[in-house]
């Protein structure tokens, strides 16, 4: 009788500890907008480069992680990642000018890289079997959406005890102490012969060629505009919208009283919907087109901006968005991930993913930093949010061309 290879190996516990810690950390970057500009006096436009440069140096940093990874190995990358983290996060407490803050960024995008979706999915991937293998990335991927349960109403408690510097300071220590898991990331590589006797460079080539490929590309783009705009903005666009109206009621019952806890539960709902969201989407990537599963995202997500922009903002619609999005939030990750290992095999898959993510943060850059600039000009998000609701329209049409193959994209001998 043949054994059942079980789903929850040492290796997704591990890498589900380090995703759910390093986004926990970044998904609280959101919560510092406000403290940061008014001790500073900077412009909205000068924290938001700050932070959209992370995005674009998590972008770059993926696939250069993801190489480093198969080059040199999985936990060496992941403790390189940890320390470019920790490093960054130490200056970014030190740093007085915008132009500090912005350089600081850098490094933390980097160490995100290194500690994030495209070195960990990858050796999920690997040490889980053909049948367990979507809900596993699926498993990993909500672990980042439990990070940002707890990360920003944890940033917002520790605010509330301590200076932003020193809130950077524990986040630091944070990222460094999560590395004691790593003896239990060792991960077989599982590959076919004809896998093994290519070269990355090869390998690479041949998806960077093929239509497809380049449709998922493009496509992920507008996932990190989307992400990238709402973590950075959407506590501070809160904040200020929500101000008038945020006195009493089942809210104040609950215990937000403030706009500025709003913001951070309502990123924290997010989170936590997404944990469903996510687990629902691994489910059915093994049994549906990822491509149609992806398409279907984005045009939920479409309906759900626009529905919210339309109507007039109050804590409830700001609650029931966060769960809409939520549920919606990185359901494109396990099924993005699982669609470039289906197509192209796992022995790249760590290089590979990180290129198509690279797509995803220029997004998070553009969603970032034009959130901060469209707001200095104009006093309003409103036109971010309408450039949202059209790049997610066009993500939906350009998943739907796209070869979803039976197996493995095939490999000559």
């Amino acid at each position: 009788m043949e054994t059942r290879a079980p789903l929850f190996t040492p290796v997704l516990i591990a890498g589900c500890l380090i995703i759910m810690t390093g986004f926990a950390i970044r998904a609280s970057f959101g919560m510092f907008q406000i403290p940061v500009a008014e001790e500073f006096g900077w412009p909205r436009a000068e924290f938001s480069l700050a932070i959209a440069i992370q995005n674009l140096a998590w972008g770059f940093g993926q696939p250069i992680f993801g190489a480093i990874a198969e080059r040199i190995g999985d936990r060496k990358a992941i403790v390189i990642g940890a320390i470019c983290y920790a490093v960054g996060l130490v200056l970014a407490a030190g740093a007085t000018t915008p132009l500090g803050a912005q350089l600081t960024e850098i490094i933390v995008g980097f160490g995100i890289a290194g500690t994030g979706f495209g070195v960990i999915l990858a050796v999920v991937g690997r040490a889980a079997s053909d049948d367990n293998r979507s809900m596993a990335l699926a498993i990993a991927t909500a672990a980042g959406s439990a990070g940002q349960v707890f990360g920003a109403p944890l940033a917002e408690w520790l605010l509330t005890l301590m200076s932003w510097q020193n809130v950077f300071l524990v986040f630091a220590a944070a990222i460094l102490a999560v590395l004691a898991v790593l003896p239990m990331m060792r991960s077989p590589a599982p590959a076919t012969r004809a896998e093994l006797q290519e070269s990355m460079g090869t390998v690479v080539l041949r998806a960077i060629k093929d239509p497809s490929f380049a449709l998922i590309f493009l496509g992920f783009f507008s996932c990190g505009y989307q992400l990238g705009f709402i973590t950075a903005h959407f506590p501070a666009f809160i904040t200020e919208a929500c101000g008038p109206i945020m006195a009493g009621g089942i809210l104040a019952g609950l215990g937000i009283t403030t706009t500025s806890a709003l913001g951070a539960i309502a990123i924290s709902l997010i989170g936590l919907a997404n944990i469903g969201g996510t687990l629902a989407a691994g489910w059915a990537g093994k049994r549906y087109p990822r491509k149609y599963l992806l398409a279907g995202i984005y045009v939920a997500r479409t309906v759900v901006a626009a529905a919210f922009i339309l109507t007039p903002m109050t804590p409830t619609t700001v609650i029931l968005f966060s769960l809409a999005m939520g549920s919606l939030w990185l359901a494109t990750v396990p099924l993005t991930s699982g669609l470039v290992a289906h197509l192209y095999g796992l022995r790249y898959m760590g290089t590979l993913y990180g290129l198509v993510f690279f797509s995803h943060q220029l997004g998070s850059f553009m969603g970032v930093w034009l959130g901060g600039r469209l707001y200095d000009a104009f006093g309003s998000y409103d036109a971010v949010w309408w450039i949202g609701v059209g790049v997610g329209a066009l993500s939906a049409v350009l998943h739907l061309p796209i070869k979803e193959a039976k197996g493995p994209v095939a490999v000559p001998a």
